[in-house]
C-alpha cells in the first residue's frame, strides 16, 4: 500500500526482520559470510561491499528522498568524498558560496591536487550560475539553505539550467532532511545527507548518505563506495534507522521552536541580522515555501557590536557550545573559529561569515527556556 511520509519513516525500506517477526532491523554484526560454494552466496559476502543492516538504511533514505537508490558511509564528508570522486582531472564544479567548511576543505585542498576545480557562485542567484558554465563545468553543488548563512537557492530553477547544459546537480540537504525538502523531486541529480545530524539526530552516531535515481550513476556510486570503502558500520546503521524513525515528531518540534526564536531574535534588538528563511525578511522566504514544507531548525545571527561574542558562549547556561548540528539539543557554534574556519578569512568576510555571526542549531527543549537563555548570555556580555 501507499504510504505516506510520517509512515514511511517508520516502515520505509525494509520492515522488521521475516525470519523472527522482530520489529527492528537486526544488527548483522560480522565482517564476512559463509559462502555455499566457489561463486555462490547467499546475496552478501563480505560487509565492506554489503550488509543487510545497511542496505536496510540504504533502502530507507532512498525511499523518504523520492529516489531509487541509497548509499550510506561512515560520514557526511565520506559521502561527499564518495561523490566527488565521480569527477576527473580538468573538470569544475560550481559551489554556493556558503557551504559547509568541511566541503570547501575537501575540494580546495584534496580534489585540487587531482586537478579537480571549482568556482565559487552565489547559487541564488539563477544568472550568476548560468553565466559561470563553462566547458570544463561538470556539476553544480549546492547547500539550500546553505551553511551557515541560510541562503535558499530555487533548486528546480537550477536543475532546468543543469539539464539545458547537461551537467549534474548535486544538492546537501542536511539541513532539511526529506521530512521538510525533497530535492530530487525538484529535479537534483544526486541528493547527499550528513545523517550525523537531523537523521539520527541525537548527537550519538557518525553517518553520511547519498540518494541518486539515474542506475548508471548509482552503479559508479556503488563501485566507489566499495573500492574506497568509507562505509557505514551495522550498529551505526541501526541507530540512524532508529533515529529517523522519530525524524517526523522530532523536526516539527525544531521547527517550531526555530520559529519562534528567530522572531524573538529579529525583535530583541540584541542582533543586527538574522538569517532564517522562515522569516518573511528574510530574502529567500519566498523561494522555501515553495519548494519545502518548512524553514527548518538552523538559524545565524549577528551579535551587534555592543556585545562581546566571546563572552556571550561562555555565558550560556542551556545551549551547549558545540561542534555539528541537528541533535535534540540545542547547540551554538562560531563558524569563523569552527566549521568555516578552513575557508580563507577574505572569502569568509566577503560572504558574511564575519566574526561576530552566531549559528544555532535550535534543540526541542521549551522555547522560552532557550530564549531566557539566549538573553541571560547576551546581556551577560555586553561591552
Amino acid at each position: 500500500m501507499s504510504l505516506a511520509l510520517n509512515s514511511k519513516l517508520i516502515h520505509g525500506g525494509v520492515d522488521g526482520d521475516e525470519t523472527t517477526g522482530a520489529v527492528n532491523i537486526p544488527v548483522y554484526q560480522t565482517s564476512t559470510y559463509k559462502q555455499d560454494g566457489l561463486g555462490e552466496n547467499r546475496g552478501w559476502e563480505y560487509s565492506r561491499t554489503g550488509n543487510p543492516t545497511r542496505d536496510a538504511l540504504e533502502k530507507l533514505i532512498a525511499e523518504l528522498e523520492g529516489g531509487k537508490y541509497g548509499l550510506a558511509f561512515a560520514s557526511g564528508l565520506a559521502a561527499i568524498n564518495t561523490v566527488l570522486s565521480l569527477f576527473k582531472s580538468g573538470d569544475k564544479l560550481i559551489v554556493s558560496d556558503n557551504i559547509y567548511g568541511g566541503t570547501f576543505r575537501i575540494l580546495d585542498n584534496v580534489f585540487s591536487n587531482f586537478g579537480i576545480t571549482y568556482k565559487i557562485v552565489d547559487t541564488s542567484d539563477l544568472a550568476q550560475v548560468e553565466a559561470a558554465i563553462d566547458e570544463e563545468v561538470k556539476a553544480i553543488y549546492v547547500e539550500s539553505p546553505a551553511n551557515p548563512l541560510l541562503t535558499v537557492t530555487d533548486i528546480e530553477a537550477v536543475s532546468k539550467i543543469s539539464r539545458q547544459y547537461g551537467k549534474l546537480l548535486i544538492v546537501d540537504n542536511t539541513f532539511l532532511t526529506p521530512y521538510l525538502q525533497r530535492p530530487i523531486e525538484l529535479g537534483a541529480d544526486i541528493v547527499i545527507h550528513s545523517g550525523t545530524k537531523y537523521l539520527g539526530g541525537h548527537s550519538d552516531t557518525v553517518s553520511g548518505m547519498v540518494v541518486v535515481n539515474d542506475k548508471a550513476i548509482a552503479d559508479r556510486l556503488y563501485y566507489l563506495q566499495n573500492a574506497i570503502g568509507g562505509v557505514l558500520a551495522p550498529w551505526d546503521s541501526f541507530l540512524v534507522i532508529r533515529g529517523i524513525k522519530t525524524l517526523g515528531v522530532r523536526m516539527d518540534r525544531h521547527v517550531a521552536n526555530a520559529g519562534k526564536i528567530a522572531d524573538w531574535l529579529e525583535n530583541s534588538g540584541y542582533v543586527s541580522r538574522v538569517y532564517y528563511p522562515g522569516l518573511k525578511s528574510d530574502p529567500g522566504y519566498e523561494v522555501q515555501k515553495k519548494q519545502a514544507d518548512g524553514a527548518g531548525a538552523m538559524i545565524s545571527f549577528v551579535l551587534d557590536e555592543k556585545y562581546d561574542y566571546k563572552k556571550f558562549f561562555k555565558s550560556l547556561k542551556l545551549i551547549t557550545l558545540a561542534e555539528s548540528l541537528g541533535g535534540v539539543e540545542s547547540l551554538v557554534c562560531h563558524p569563523a573559529s569552527m566549521t568555516h574556519a578552513a575557508i580563507p578569512v577574505e572569502i569568509r568576510k566577503e560572504v558574511g561569515i564575519v566574526d561576530e555571526l552566531i549559528r544555532f542549531s535550535v534543540g526541542i527543549e521549551d522555547a522560552d527556556d532557550l530564549i531566557a537563555d539566549l538573553e541571560q548570555a547576551i546581556k551577560a556580555s555586553a561591552r
